[in-house]
């Protein structure tokens, strides 16, 4: 098994919105914002090849959105998924699984390409793609303060390809999956119903794709809770449990938003549980 970072470009969104109650005078020493208070940060995609299979967990903001939409979250960089998969000698048409955490724009815009004005069909046509019912059924009915994250031409084209599968068990908190041997998903229900993270057996190591449970390292103090989370507190309460078992085995944690910070480890200290080091991926 190989596992590699997949950068697919930055975007920005409102420091503020990303930090919750966190007072801006603490956030932006970490995370510095700009004249629009606007702090920049990543879409990075975790590719997972082993044998026949090439699994890639989301897959970014995509590109078939119009310009005003675009605007709104100033991309930039010079990252993409196509130019990102062709460094390592893939395309998508040797994608096999994509797997879904959840369906916000930024984490499944690519998994649809626009072929006409009105016509969308799947990127990744030889792929399985992995979400579960009890999310699909939330992001296809949204609720009005959700609703602007999921864009049904993100969301239905998938469905309606045949090539959508589910991963059952959203009541257990971890749970295994047809999707390879070596992944479990963790449901997590703070941010949104029913987010999936992907959790590798990599070695002795487990590796845990963080998703938008924790965005960026710096989201690492229990209080850091963006005010994009649904259910607050209980992200609260999940990212609680999870760093003490994050810590207590060692988990190496990857990060799709940070915009610095590719992993990490933890360790305990007085301030509660923070970084013990960060790596890129392909250092470890």
């Amino acid at each position: 098994m190989k596992l590699h970072s997949i950068p697919t470009g930055n975007f920005k969104l409102d420091g503020g919105a990303m930090f919750g109650v966190v007072p801006k005078s603490i956030w932006q020493k970490l995370q510095p914002a700009d004249e629009l208070n606007l702090c920049s940060w990543a879409m990075r995609c975790l590719l997972i090849e082993d044998g026949n299979q090439l699994i890639l967990i989301d897959n970014g903001i995509g590109d078939k959105q119009d310009a005003k939409f675009m605007g709104h979250y100033h991309l930039h960089g010079t990252d993409s998924l196509d130019q990102s998969l062709a460094q390592l000698g893939f395309n998508k048409e040797d994608i096999t699984d994509v797997v879904l955490t959840h369906l916000h724009f930024d984490h499944c815009g690519g998994s649809v390409i626009r072929t006409g004005e009105h016509t969308y069909e799947p990127a990744f046509k030889r792929a399985h793609y992995w979400s579960n019912a009890r999310h699909w059924e939330w992001a296809t009915n949204p609720n009005e303060r959700e609703k602007a994250s999921f864009l049904k031409e993100n969301i239905l084209p998938i469905e309606a390809s045949g090539q959508l599968k589910w991963v059952n068990g959203t009541e257990e908190r971890v749970v295994q999956t047809d999707i390879h041997a070596k992944m479990q998903i963790r449901f997590m229900h703070g941010h949104t119903d029913a987010q999936m993270l992907p959790q590798i057996q990599y070695g002795d190591k487990t590796i845990v794709f963080m998703a938008d449970l924790l965005p960026s390292v710096s989201h690492l103090p229990l209080p850091y809770v963006m005010a994009y989370d649904m259910f607050p507190l209980q992200t609260l309460t999940e990212k609680k449990l999870f760093l003490q078992e994050a810590v207590d085995n060692d988990y190496i944690l990857f990060f799709e938003h940070d915009p610095v910070h590719e992993c990490c480890t933890l360790t305990h200290t007085e301030k509660g549980i923070r970084v013990k080091e960060t790596f890129k991926l392909n250092d470890w």
